[in-house]
């Protein structure tokens, strides 16, 4: 290989996400959109040949309402998008599901995480081999493991170690593509109050306190100054598809202790890839580790406590929030109020690797950053891929038919189709990615400020955020907590 050629492969390439699909189901419309046009214009053509003037005004409140509702937005959706989200909200307002409060006198049934909402149907499994904590959730039929991940700074890293490894993560997701027993992966990346245990072991393995002024003095700075820092965090999440992986479950016992050994295979399969990427994964976390997890969560002013103290807050059964209040685009708990963004425009242009530094870098700010991975198989993506040429060249026919122009959005969607045709048929997986982040601050006006600066990072890192308004508590679980879930 010339020096030319190993310069240009050691060069950082630039990649581009696809574009948020917005194809309805004819013409650009979505089915609710249809539905509604089509009970206006039955109301108006209804009024035009039997009644006339008369019967065309009275019918007149009808097909109006139906054309505002279809094509008028708020908040970018249209009015008729924001009804079942509304009606929703409602029917939970009035069945009182819009705060938790923990029954402290009487204990939870054993076995079952002590979450509000639909999580708490979450069960905590112990696998006898590993001792990692295993969540089942007999709703969606997942078991869910979950590792920390520490690594090197990826910024600080020169054009060509970036490069590599971009490529051993792709090599990663691969191999959850290939498995099809995977159901998601979960990446969160979250900022916590350092508690100064590293310091404080420093300290016992190297210092000498012999009661003399400066290592008393030195042990009290250690103590005092330990918590006004924060250090960053990463978990992955993995769950396997108890569906999916039905016969592999049956050969190996069945039930959970079946269930668990097939997941304890696929932790295998990817912790190997996980180091073949230059990744170091630390003992699956058990269940003590992840009840700090989930603490730490709902009430971040105990997380340096919980941290700093090994033995206590240790048990699932007590995890979880003590009170949980939702609104319309905020969540109130333990110690904090916390807010959840959705990030609906991932980069439209070409960007390095990396291009999230400004959203994840962001100093004093306490948030999480989740990024929930969806393999798709590779029939399953076939499919799809051809169902969505199929439908966008169904639409450029008919706007063809009716004058419509076609525009340079729809363009670069049926390009994002073809390119993602071609990295199927060469091998590659399709993966589908919903990125998430919850704020969190001590009181509203602290919440606002943080969420404003989330905001503009995002702006920085060329990605379009929107906050989640009427699934706040749902949608917390999914982006602070490591536990696979979705919205």
């Amino acid at each position: 290989m010339t020096t030319t050629n190993t310069h240009r492969a050691n060069q950082l390439r630039p990649v581009q996400f696809s574009r948020l699909p917005k194809r309805g189901v004819l013409l650009g419309l979505s089915l609710a959109q249809l539905v509604t046009l089509a009970i206006g214009l039955l109301a108006f053509t209804t009024a035009v040949y039997m009644g006339g003037g008369i019967l065309f005004g009275l019918t007149s409140p009808i097909w109006a309402t139906s054309l505002v509702l279809s094509f008028v937005p708020i908040g970018g959706r249209k009015i008729i998008e924001w009804v079942p989200i509304a009606v929703r909200w409602m029917w939970r307002s009035i069945g009182g599901q819009l705060w938790f409060r923990a029954d402290v006198v009487r204990p939870r049934p054993a076995g079952t995480l002590a979450l509000p909402g639909d999580a708490a149907a979450l069960r905590e499994w112990v696998d006898p081999e590993t001792g990692a904590a295993m969540i089942q959730d007999p709703h969606a039929q997942t078991l869910t493991a979950v590792v920390n991940i520490t690594h090197p700074a990826f910024v600080l890293l020169d054009s060509g170690e970036q490069e590599r490894r971009v490529a051993g993560w792709g090599r990663v997701l691969a191999t959850a593509c290939r498995s099809g027993r995977i159901a998601r992966v979960q990446i969160s990346e979250r900022t916590v109050p350092s508690s100064g245990s590293g310091l404080a072991e420093w300290w016992a393995r190297h210092g000498i306190d012999d009661d003399t002024w400066p290592a008393v003095t030195y042990t009290e700075l250690i103590e005092r100054a330990g918590p006004a820092g924060e250090r960053h965090a990463t978990t992955i999440s993995l769950a396997l598809d108890l569906r999916a992986a039905a016969r592999q479950v049956r050969v190996a016992g069945g039930g959970m202790k079946g269930a668990a050994s097939v997941l304890r295979q696929e932790m295998t399969t990817f912790t190997t890839a996980l180091r073949a990427a230059d990744l170091t994964p630390t003992e699956w976390l058990t269940p003590g580790e992840v009840a700090v997890a989930l603490r730490s969560a709902y009430d971040p002013a105990a997380a340096p406590a919980l941290e700093r103290h090994g033995d206590i807050g240790r048990s699932l059964a007590t995890a979880g929030p003590v009170a949980v209040t939702e609104s319309w685009d905020r969540l109130r708990t333990d110690s904090a109020h916390h807010a959840v963004l959705w990030i609906s425009e991932w980069p439209r242009s070409q960007v390095f690797p990396g291009f999230l530094s400004p959203l994840l870098l962001t100093s004093g700010i306490q948030r999480t950053f989740t990024l929930i991975c969806t393999p798709v198989r590779a029939d399953v993506a076939a499919r799809d891929i051809r169902r969505k040429k199929v439908g966008l060249l169904s639409d450029a026919a008919q706007r063809a038919k009716i004058g419509q122009i076609e525009d340079a959005a729809r363009t670069a969607e049926y390009n994002d189709v073809i390119q993602q045709e071609s990295d199927l048929t060469a091998g590659h997986g399709v993966l589908r990615y919903t990125g998430l982040v919850a704020v969190s601050a001590p009181s509203t006006h602290e919440l606002d400020a943080a969420v404003a600066a989330i905001e503009q990072a995002a702006v920085q890192a060329a990605c379009e955020t929107r906050r989640l308004v009427g699934q706040q508590a749902q949608s917390f679980t999914a982006a602070a907590l490591p536990l696979c879930r979705t919205i």
